[in-house]
Formats: structure tokens, C-alpha cells, sequence
């Protein structure tokens, strides 16, 4: 998957565009001689004297189905944060929020093509992502929703950052060697987006009294998403992980947050599913569509390219 947004920002000063993207531009040089232009990029591949092979006892269809549930969430969140370009309320957050969603783009590509090695169907991460129709995704919901305001977006990262975090901790162990070195390095960047949301949960909480009511707004509206990433779908299960176990030390981090930021821990319900069907069977919200249009469009307009 190729991503060709660049950050951009109408109307800050140009001393303020040399200042970032010279920084940017002098940036160590890779192990190919590129430049790091971003958090996620030009690092060790994470899978260098991985073994790919599929360990004995392990259901290649269901490894197969859990990658791409986890490489569904990483790719959707990612088109969202890549969305604040040119509108975030700063030239650094555009650049910050870019890389958050590069650093998810990462992970995704590595958990497509593990899929597609999986299940034997030889699919790449492009196949996957790009000429799959919108009920053939298993996001959850909570990452597709639109980004509404910056307090509801950071809100998001917030929760998301968190619950994966702690699901990457535990599955750095996993019997699939891939999928364990995947998240042992994702768990090295959603520490940092965490902190990153963090920092900015308790810049708005505990700033004004409009900051606050913004920042509290935005925990409500994506607060009934959160259960839905510990609801355990069979194939999680089958791949020998409950996502419920992790709801308990998640909601104590998330409410330590809250309580340094003087914001309220939400009371709403969780939002409801269709005849018990959500996000992993794919079920999604109105705002998945549009997003995937703009998303594959270019690979649809131009099957086969390269670039």
C-alpha cells in the first residue's frame, strides 16, 4: 500500500513550513540511505530472521481471519488520522497526526500480508486492501466513525491507543511468530500515541471551561464504541485470545487519565449492535462506505499500476 498525502498547512508562515520540513529533511538516513520522514519509516524491518512458516497447530484460516480483523483496525484508523492534513489546529499536530497514521499504515501492511500467507490464498496487503468490498472488512466501529472535532478524534486515540496497546502486550507472545513480532513493535508506537493523546486529554481537560466541556464532549460520543474491542468474536477465541480479560486494566488506565484531567468517566450504554452482529462480522456504520471510496479509488481507477 502506498500512501501519498503529505502534510500541508494553508496560511502558516513560511519560516514555520522551512523550520518543520527542514527538520524533516535532515532527518538520520536510513539503512537504504533515505531520510526518516516519518516516526514509523525507515526502520529495522520487524520480521528480519523472522521464520514465516506456520507453526504446527495453528489454524491457518483463523490466523488468517484474526490478522485481518487487527490489520482492518490499523488501516481504517489510519485513512482517519491522515484526514486531520491541512486541518489540524496546528502545522506540528498535522505533521504529528500523519505519523501517528503512518505508524498504523506500518502495522497494517504487515498483518495483511500475513493474511494473505495465512490462508494459503498467496492475497497480497493490496488485495486486501484495495478490491474488498465494504462487508468484507472486520474493523471495529470505533475506528471508522467520522473524526468530528479535534477533542472527539484525540478521544479516539485515546481509547484505541490504550486497548491496543495492552492486546499487542499480550500477543508479542503468541505462538504465530509474525504475528508476535508485529506486536512487539507495535506496542513500542501506541505507547507513544497514547502519550501523544494523552498529553492532549490533559491539555483540554484541564484547560478552560470551554477546553474542558469540548474534550468531555468528545470521551461521550466515543465512549459506547469501546466495548466493542472487548467483545470476544469466535475467531478471536479460536486464535487463543480474549479480548474480554483486557477490559478490566484498560478502563483503569483510561480512568487515571480522566481523573489527572478533571473529566468525568463516561456513563453511557455501548453503542448497539444488528441482531448481535457488529464491526468483525462486518457490520459497520454509514461512514465506512465513503471512506473506502476515497481510500481504493485510485487502485480502482488504475488496476494493475505501480508506482
Amino acid at each position: 500500500m502506498h500512501d501519498h498525502t503529505a502534510p500541508a498547512a494553508h496560511g502558516a508562515s513560511a519560516d514555520a513550513d522551512d523550520h518543520v520540513y527542514l527538520s524533516l529533511a535532515e532527518a538520520t538516513p536510513g539503512p537504504e540511505g533515505e531520510g526518516r520522514w516519518a516516526y514509523g519509516t525507515g526502520f529495522a524491518d520487524p520480521l528480519l530472521g523472522v521464520d514465516t512458516a506456520l507453526p504446527p497447530g495453528l489454524d491457518g484460516a483463523d490466523l488468517a481471519a484474526y490478522c485481518l480483523m487487527l490489520g482492518d483496525d490499523a488501516l481504517i484508523l489510519a485513512q482517519r488520522l491522515i484526514e486531520w492534513c491541512t486541518r489540524a489546529p496546528e502545522l506540528e499536530e498535522e505533521v504529528a497526526l500523519a505519523n501517528l497514521g503512518l505508524d498504523l499504515l506500518g502495522q497494517a501492511r504487515l498483518l495483511l500480508t500475513r493474511a494473505g500467507q495465512a490462508d494459503g490464498s498467496g492475497r497480497t496487503e493490496d488485495d486486501l486492501a484495495y478490491w474488498r468490498e465494504e462487508h468484507e472488512f472486520r474493523n471495529v466501529r470505533l475506528v471508522e466513525t467520522p473524526n468530528g472535532d479535534f477533542a472527539y478524534s484525540i478521544a479516539r486515540l485515546l481509547l484505541f491507543a490504550t486497548a491496543r496497546g495492552a492486546l499487542y502486550e499480550a500477543l508479542s507472545t503468541h505462538p504465530d511468530p509474525v504475528l508476535a513480532a508485529v506486536a512487539a513493535r507495535g506496542v513500542k508506537e501506541l505507547a507513544y500515541h497514547r502519550e501523544y493523546a494523552t498529553a492532549w486529554t490533559l491539555r483540554l481537560g484541564d484547560g478552560t471551561p470551554y477546553s474542558s466541556a469540548r474534550m468531555q464532549a468528545g470521551l461521550d460520543a466515543v465512549w459506547p464504541l469501546l466495548e466493542e474491542l472487548f467483545t470476544a468474536h469466535p475467531v478471536e477465541l479460536r486464535a487463543g485470545v480474549d479480548p474480554a480479560t483486557l477490559r478490566e486494566p484498560v478502563l483503569r488506565s483510561l480512568a487515571a487519565v480522566l481523573a489527572e484531567a478533571g473529566l468525568k468517566l463516561p456513563e453511557v450504554p455501548p453503542l448497539a449492535t444488528v441482531l448481535g452482529r457488529a464491526g468483525r462480522d462486518g457490520v459497520h456504520t454509514e461512514a465506512l462506505g465513503p471512506l473506502l471510496a476515497e481510500l481504493q479509488v485510485v487502485a480502482r481507477a488504475h488496476p494493475g499500476a505501480t508506482w
